[in-house]
């Protein structure tokens, strides 16, 4: 059996790539909704610096998209909430198996959110346009819930993989522990 996780875990290096440009593009996000910010405060106190009106709703758009980015980046790090008070009283075993379903409903929820959040970002935010930039439609405001889902259910899939393996494989979880008290030096 552990011959299939060795073909599976070299898919590993795309799920680093997905990270990667998921962190990445959280990283540029805040930086423009640091200088959006920026720019608008300067506009109400420096007088020969326009104070536009669109500068609200840009930072509002790019916080949504950061917010449900960084979650899902959460999911890979295994960083998101967790309810571990009785993980030292329950057979390991057990809680691999409540992994595997919390995973599993995690899964559902990026399903969810990948069909309703398109399903909004069609029918309700393409129906209006942002109060201060008329040009632009309100689908970019709905659109982040529906590429956190797509992102999620990337993450998650690894992290359901994983659990699945630990059943398999039990020095992974041995090998990870290592390698997180190496890092932690």
């Amino acid at each position: 059996m552990p011959a299939i996780f060795t073909k599976l875990d070299k898919i590993k290096p795309a799920y680093d790539v997905v990270y990667k440009v998921t962190a990445v593009i959280c990283k540029v996000l805040l930086a423009a909704d640091i200088l959006v910010v920026s720019f608008q405060v300067a506009g109400r106190y420096i007088p020969f610096i326009p104070d536009p009106s669109w500068t609200e709703q840009v930072v509002l758009t790019l916080m949504s998209y950061m917010a449900v980015l960084s979650a899902a980046l959460a999911i890979r790090r295994g960083a998101h909430i967790r309810m571990t008070a009785f993980d030292n009283y329950l057979p390991k075993k057990f809680i691999k198996i409540l992994d595997i379903l919390a995973d599993i409903a995690v899964f559902i929820l990026a399903i969810i959110m990948i069909t309703q959040g398109w399903k909004y970002a069609i029918q309700i935010g393409s129906k209006g346009n942002y109060e201060s930039m008329p040009w632009l439609s309100r689908f970019w405001m709905y659109f982040p819930v529906a590429l956190a889902g797509v992102a999620m259910l990337v993450f998650e899939l690894e992290a359901l993989y994983n659990h699945i393996k630990s059943f398999y494989v039990p020095d992974d979880d041995k090998a990870k522990d290592a390698e997180k008290k190496e890092g932690g030096k």
